[in-house]
């Protein structure tokens, strides 16, 4: 069976693009190949920064015979129809076959197709695969029509077995395939050299210097970088990020070490990594002794004569620029922050940043976390005064010349400037760790006033954007609401929050609400006013500023009569959204999801941290054979009363009387209920869920032989109704632990 290798060379291919590329170029074509019936046995793609190349093992050497049978029109259907399906088809009538159907007889048609060779049906794809490419860009280059990422040079096909080798003729845009690739653009062979098959071309790329698969070069390049900082006493960051994007900038990767200079190594390390990683692709080299970036290592696609010395002579010009930019940003900051009213009056001075046109001010969002934040800080453990301190500097960072060149330090900028300016290193750390957790691999903070802060972040975003109707839908999130609802959710299970946060919710709405109606009323002119500043003007422009403000007046009032209608409902449909993230994180936590709606229905809903405590307990209960086996008893009294209920017309919600009991099993299982109640209300009030199941457990046995020995429809009418109430308060018993009708058998 054949093998084929592809290969499409190239001007350079973004490294952002590679990866997905590849994938594109192994799925478009072995999509194509396994509907013509050439599925191969195995495939693997592979990127460089200048080509992208395909290698399938196992094709079949010919697609299957394939014999295809459609349906026509019946035999005297007009002969416009007839003549329509023997054109769809490629048949004359004589070819036709005459089948009896439910309708009558009806024109059948026979199509053989016979196989074509693997060669055949490659030269027909690829062009297609090539011409329609799903570059995220693309473009155009010389005379041809052909769009390609970057200028497309060449193209090699080669299909190979153990007897030979064998181009694939083709064309697209302009290029013809061949059996030929190049090396290295500097250090590889002049001319292009021919291949004969996958193995042959790793190897001879090789020879010529380029490593093709992606993975390899990343370890080539993390292996040498480290060894390089070790033998200096020194650690390399790791950054998975940074070095699957460098290993898409070189072909051959050639990790070189150069050094910071002494003015730099007091910024902070944060500062140093982000500029070095960000503008030239440097990795960070860390003393382990002293925590400071004192290298770096950059990585050079060439082995040069030199060492690389020319080349780190050059990257340490540009890196000393780069760095004394950062330098001056960092010492103004500090200036700001040690001056006078420090941090607070560098965040005063985002009064004039919106946060959202109809939110407000950055400012105006400050001071609505800083009265969150203290509200929530004693159910945390944490001081409401450092709390709302930390709420009130926090986001001060945003008004720096060094956030402002790298976004991407905001948090971690403001709590050197809160440690600098003398502020408490719970507020320092508040800073930084606010805006945690930004996903699920991140960690959420633990400190009270951080987390108090954090969830004071969240929960002002999550109310300020359902109070103007902006949630998220579908897939678009801009807001990035759900992961500011997931993390909330961690923040309270992770930090054991049992307050009901609703009610904070509800506070931080109304002040989004208030807030709102504030900027509307300045907007708004008395009549009075009007009245004043028309005056003076010609009556046709007093006439139509009139109409103009009375239509502005009415537009806003009416806004305002909508806004009260729906706050209630906007809570409501929040608390919908949080449940559906909390379900979401309660999937990924392992829990069924019938346990997580059994939990969820209960009429009084638990805090999200005792609810993933009870779903956790009922899934390990429900897993043992008690739990089981009581869940079969709960559904067979449900099923029961339910069907009963519907019968009679009636609920049999009334306390069953012992005294009405007739049977052994009856009384015990009454007796087993009042202890079962007694023990799984004291344990669901201590939060103890494992405990409340035990005590549930417990009815099994008497539940059991209840069904067992007893009639629950007894023609005495009394004894009927009263164990029809008893089968109620099973339900009720149970209930109190969840809804256990939505867990499924």
């Amino acid at each position: 069976m054949p093998d084929l290798l592809l290969e499409l060379f190239s001007e350079e291919i973004p490294a952002r693009m590679q990866a997905r590329a590849a994938d594109d170029l192994k799925r478009l074509v072995t999509g194509g190949l396994a509907e013509a019936g050439l599925a191969c046995a195995d495939s693997a793609a592979f990127a460089t920064p200048r080509r992208l190349t395909l290698s399938l093992a196992g094709l079949p050497a010919r697609s299957p015979d394939q014999r295809e049978e459609r349906k026509g029109p019946r035999v005297d259907a007009p002969d416009k129809a007839v003549d329509g399906f023997l054109r769809s088809t490629g048949l004359t009538r004589a070819q036709l076959e005459e089948r009896e159907d439910k309708k009558g007889k009806v024109f059948f048609a026979v199509i053989d197709k016979p196989g074509r060779a693997a060669e055949d049906v490659i030269a027909e794809l690829l062009p297609n695969v090539i011409r329609n490419f799903p570059w995220p860009k693309s473009m155009r280059w010389g005379a041809g029509d052909l769009k390609w990422v970057r200028p497309l040079h060449s193209i090699l096909c080669v299909l190979s077995d153990e007897a030979e080798s064998r181009t694939v003729a083709f064309e697209a845009g302009g290029v013809a395939s061949g059996n030929t690739t190049s090396g290295h653009r500097f250090m590889g062979p002049a001319e292009p050299f021919a291949v004969r098959d996958f193995d042959d071309y790793v190897a001879k790329l090789r020879a010529a210097k380029v490593i093709l698969d992606p993975a390899e070069r990343a370890d080539a390049i993390w292996h040498d970088a480290t060894q390089l900082a070790f033998a200096k006493g020194l650690e390399l960051v790791e950054d998975m990020g940074l070095l699957a994007e460098v290993a898409g900038l070189v072909e051959w990767p050639v990790p070189l070490m150069g050094g910071i200079g002494d003015e730099f190594l007091g910024l902070p390390p944060e500062v140093l990594q982000t500029s070095m990683r960000e503008h030239q692709k440097f990795f960070s080299v860390r003393n382990p002794k002293t925590g400071r970036i004192e290298n770096y290592v950059t990585v050079a696609n060439i082995e040069a004569p030199d060492g690389g010395a020319a080349i780190l002579a050059g990257n340490g010009r540009v890196l000393t620029a780069r760095l004394a930019d950062a330098k001056f940003f960092w010492e103004n900051d500090l200036r700001k922050a040690k001056a006078e009213g420090g941090l607070e009056t560098m965040a005063a001075s985002l009064s004039n940043v919106v946060f959202h046109a109809k939110l407000g001010t950055q400012a105006e969002r400050i001071d609505r976390i800083a009265a969150l934040a203290r509200e929530i800080a004693p159910h945390v453990g944490a001081d409401p005064d450092l709390a709302e301190q930390a709420a009130r500097v926090a986001k001060a960072d945003l008004a720096s010349e060094m956030v402002y060149e790298f976004p991407e330090l905001q948090g971690v900028m403001g709590k050197y400037y809160a440690l600098e300016a003398g502020l408490d290193p719970s507020v320092a750390a508040a800073c930084e760790l606010h805006y945690s957790p930004l996903g699920p691999s991140d960690d959420a903070p633990t400190e009270p006033v951080s987390v108090a802060v954090a969830i004071a972040d969240k929960i002002d975003t999550l109310t300020g954007f359902w109070s103007i109707d902006e949630k998220p839908t579908g897939s678009k999130d801009p807001f990035a609401l759900r992961r500011a609802a997931l993390g909330t959710i961690r923040l309270l299970i992770e930090t054991d929050l049992t307050t009901p946060i609703f009610a904070i919710a509800i506070n931080a709405f109304n002040r989004h609400i208030d807030a709102i109606e504030r900027r509307d009323a300045r907007l708004l002119l008395s009549q009075t006013d009007l009245t004043a500043a028309l005056n003076d003007m010609d009556d046709d422009i007093k006439e139509a500023g009139a109409a103009l403000f009375a239509q502005r007046f009415a537009e806003l009032e009416e806004a305002q009569q909508a806004r009260t209608g729906r706050s209630l409902l906007a809570m409501v449909d929040l608390g919908r959204f949080v449940d559906d993230r909390m379900k979401v994180f309660l999937r990924d936590k392992g829990i069924r999801h019938d346990v997580i709606d059994a939990v969820a229905a209960r009429p009084q809903r638990d805090v999200v941290a005792l609810r993933v405590k009870r779903a956790t307990a009922l899934q390990g209960f429900l897993g043992t054979e008690d739990g089981a086996n009581l869940l079969t008893g709960y559904k067979r009294a449900r099923n029961i009363l339910s069907a009963e209920e519907k019968k009679d017309g009636v609920e049999y919600s009334l306390d069953p009387e012992i005294n009405l009991a007739e049977q052994a099993e009856e009384t015990a299982l009454f007796k087993a209920l009042d202890v079962a109640e007694a023990a799984i209300g004291p344990a669901l009030e201590a939060e103890d869920f494992a405990a409340a199941m035990t005590a549930m457990a417990a009815l099994r046995a008497p539940i059991d032989a209840f069904f067992d020995k007893v009639t629950v429809n007894a023609d005495n009418p009394v004894v009927r109704r009263n164990r029809l109430c008893l089968l109620n308060r099973i339900r009720s018993v149970m209930e109190r632990v969840a809804i256990f009708s939505a867990i499924e058998g």
